[in-house]
C-alpha cells in the first residue's frame, strides 16, 4: 500500500476514548464535510472498532489509528497488528502517546513495520531532546506537544512552536511538524501555522467544547486563512 501524502498546513481531529459508536460517526461526517468543501487533509483517529464505519462513509479523512504494535502475523493474542489495520483500509498511526508510551526498541521497530505496509507514522514528542531523537527515526509527522499541557487548553507559546519544529526539521527535513498540545479555538489554529507547524488539530478542545460542530467550522476557517497567509506552495 503506498503512503497517503499529507499536504500542508494539515488537520487531526483525535478524539481518543472520548466518543465512540453513533456520536463519534456524526463528528467524523461533520469532519468529512469539512473536508471537502475545503481541500485540506485531515487525519481522524477513532477506536479499532470504529474505525471501519468511518472508512467506509467519509471518503475525505484519513483513517488513523490510536495505536499499532510491531509484531508480525501469528502469536500476539490482545496486540494491535499492522497488517490487519492496513487491510481495513487504515492510513495513518498514532505512536508513543503521552497516554500510551512506547519504549524506545519498540517505537522504532513499529516505524518499520509501518513503512513495510505504507502506514503513515505520527509519532509523539514531549520535549525539543525528545523531538530530536525521535526524528532520528524519520517518522513521517512528529506531534511536538508538552504532555503537562494536553488537555489544560494552554497552548505552547510561540518560541517552543518554533523551537521543537527548527530541532526535528534539522535532522529530518522530510517530518511533518504537528504542533497540537491545548489547542481549543480558530485563533490557536492560525498561531501554530504561522509559528511554522505543518499542521495543527485537537481532542478536548473539540469533543469537550459547548458546541464540537461549530469549533471544527472555526477551526477549519482559520485553517484556511492560515493556509493562504503561510502556506503559498499548499
Amino acid at each position: 500500500m503506498e503512503k497517503a501524502k499529507l499536504r500542508r498546513p494539515f488537520f487531526v481531529v483525535n478524539p481518543k476514548s472520548y466518543l465512540y459508536g453513533d456520536v463519534i460517526y456524526r463528528l467524523a461526517k461533520k469532519t468529512d464535510k469539512l473536508c471537502e468543501q475545503y481541500d485540506f487533509d485531515c487525519l481522524f483517529t477513532a477506536q479499532l472498532v470504529d474505525l471501519p464505519h468511518i472508512i467506509a462513509t467519509c471518503p475525505h479523512l484519513v483513517p488513523c489509528a490510536q495505536n499499532m504494535e510491531s509484531l508480525k502475523p501469528g502469536r500476539g493474542m490482545g496486540h494491535i497488528l499492522p497488517e490487519a489495520l492496513a487491510a481495513a483500509g487504515v492510513k495513518a498511526t498514532f505512536l508513543n502517546h503521552a497516554e500510551n508510551p512506547a519504549t524506545a526498541h519498540e517505537l522504532a521497530a513499529t516505524i518499520a513495520r509501518a513503512n513495510e505496509l505504507g502506514i503513515l507514522t505520527v509519532v509523539c514528542a514531549d520535549s525539543v531532546e525528545e523531538g530530536k531523537w525521535i526524528a532520528g527515526l524519520k517518522p513521517d509527522v512528529i506531534v511536538c506537544e508538552l504532555t503537562s499541557l494536553i488537555g489544560t487548553g494552554t497552548v505552547a507559546g510561540e518560541d517552543y512552536m518554533r523551537a521543537s519544529t527548527e530541532a526535528v526539521k534539522a535532522v529530518s527535513p522530510d517530518t511533518l511538524v504537528l504542533q497540537a498540545a491545548g489547542i481549543h479555538s480558530g485563533q490557536n489554529v492560525y498561531d501554530a501555522i504561522k509559528y511554522g507547524a505543518d499542521g495543527t488539530g485537537g481532542t478536548s478542545g473539540i469533543v469537550a467544547a459547548d458546541d464540537p460542530f461549530a469549533t471544527l467550522d472555526e477551526m477549519f476557517a482559520a485553517l484556511d486563512k492560515a493556509r493562504t497567509d503561510f502556506c503559498k506552495e499548499a
